[in-house]
């Protein structure tokens, strides 16, 4: 299933998940520090959503109180809260 979050707070404009049975296929990120986020991108296929947010909840940008990690596991939140 294709999920769209829109990220407030960071550089990043857009993030799409493909996200089938709890686990994530694919995450593309629009916007951002680039290498960083493929890195992150890559290190969260094939894990289970509910396994993602507590790794990068919380995760601070510099002094911004947030991050794009940070997004990444609010956007996981909001996906599970309405696909229960």
């Amino acid at each position: 299933m294709k999920f769209e979050y829109t990220p407030r707070g960071v550089c990043s404009r857009k993030m799409i998940f493909d996200i089938e049975n709890g686990i994530i296929q694919s995450l593309q990120v629009v916007g951002g520090c680039d290498g960083n986020l493929k890195g992150i991108s890559s290190l969260v296929k094939g894990m289970k959503v509910e396994d993602v947010i507590p790794k990068l909840e919380d995760i601070k940008c510099g002094m911004k109180p947030t991050s794009c990690p940070a997004q990444i596991a609010l956007a996981l939140k909001e996906f599970a809260k309405n696909n229960r």
